[in-house]
């Protein structure tokens, strides 16, 4: 560790490129991999984002057509025998798996016959509902560690430059210049991995909550029909 932070002394003393890239092929192994994490991290987050962006905005528009052919069909029956075998939206899907059972149980009792499709109808909101919020937990985790991890990329950074002064016996600002920016560099990926990611959290976690205060109004007037 003293070998290489003297060598880094010695490469680095007069060195004045302060660019982004010329920041990371300076910094040490860990600090290196906090960027990295960090970065990969902000990808995945975007990525995700975009994808659930999409995903909401496609699953209200087609959860609203559905609902339109539902209260103007003559009947549920007539609405389900129209629907095609495989659907995307939600809310279709329910419906059909509730309409297969409502079928399958026509000889039951009418109580027997409520009570199945009311379970079945419970069953599968659970069931969309999860695939709805699937990696929502990614985005938690990236806003609540990103901070920290890079928090401790800038402490090893700190202290490899308080290591440099120790080594160098020079208190020059050129010395410990270099190592404070990688280490203010890898705070502010951090942060940059961790705000959008809290940001959409928040704001999908609050559509999910709609959407499936939706799908169970939905349900529930499905059952007052039945």
């Amino acid at each position: 560790m003293e070998s290489q932070i003297a060598a880094q002394v010695v490469g680095l003393g007069g060195v004045n490129d302060f660019s982004l890239w010329q920041l990371f092929v300076r910094a040490d192994f860990v600090v290196k991999f906090v960027i990295i994490l960090l970065l990969a991290s902000s990808v995945f987050s975007w990525a995700l984002i975009f994808d659930k962006y999409r995903l909401f905005k496609k699953i209200n528009l087609s959860t609203t057509d559905f609902e339109d052919k539902f209260w103007k069909s003559k009947s549920a029956e007539s609405l389900n025998n129209s629907l095609p075998a495989k659907v995307d939206d939600p809310l279709t899907t329910i419906f059909k798996q509730a309409m297969a059972e409502l079928i399958k149980t026509k000889s039951k009792a009418n109580n027997i016959q409520s009570a199945r499709v009311e379970r079945i109808l419970e069953i599968s909101t659970d069931e969309q509902i999860k695939i709805i919020e699937k990696n929502f937990t990614f985005l938690a985790t990236v806003g609540s560690t990103a901070p920290f991890i890079g928090l401790f990329g800038t402490v090893w950074g700190i202290m490899n430059s308080f290591q440099s002064i120790a080594i160098s016996r020079n208190t020059s600002l050129a010395i410990v210049a270099p190592g404070i920016a990688e280490a203010l560099f890898a705070t502010a990926l951090g942060l940059l991995a961790a705000i959008p990611a809290v940001v959409a959290y928040n704001k999908f976690n609050s559509d999910s909550r709609r959407y499936s205060a939706r799908i169970e109004n939905f349900c529930k007037r499905f059952l007052s029909i039945i």
